[in-house]
């Protein structure tokens, strides 16, 4: 087997044409299926592996565990909340709801606290 050298972080052109400084660096699945491929080979440590890589060591088992789990033919892809367009519009409801409860809930509170401060007496 020959030990595939892996770009650096650095050198990694973004999955998305829209990521920029400051975001999150996304990784290729073939990247990641070979950085798992040599943490397995065990030719170095799981640390210098992550060094060499530009990423974080846990990095590495969280992608091992997710090729473990899945088919060879899916996306190594991480849960997350579905795109607005994926709900129903049942959830999308939901979602405004909850939101604007936690926005009047926030409203109250500071009513109440600023309430609390005055005192309406007469004079």
């Amino acid at each position: 087997m020959t030990n595939k050298k892996l770009p650096s972080k650095r050198e990694i052109i973004p999955a998305s044409s829209e990521a920029a400084i400051g975001k999150r660096a996304t990784y290729t699945d073939e990247f990641k299926r070979t950085a798992v491929t040599r943490l397995h080979s065990r030719e170095q440590s799981a640390t210098d592996l992550a060094m060499e890589l530009g990423i974080r060591r846990n990095m590495l088992y969280k992608w091992a565990e997710k090729i473990k789990k899945q088919a060879p033919d899916k996306k190594l892809r991480a849960p997350g909340r579905p795109a607005t367009g994926g709900l129903s519009e049942v959830q999308q409801l939901r979602l405004q709801l909850a939101k604007a409860e936690q926005e009047l809930a926030i409203l109250k509170s500071s009513m109440h606290k600023l309430g609390a401060g005055l005192t309406f007496g007469h004079t």
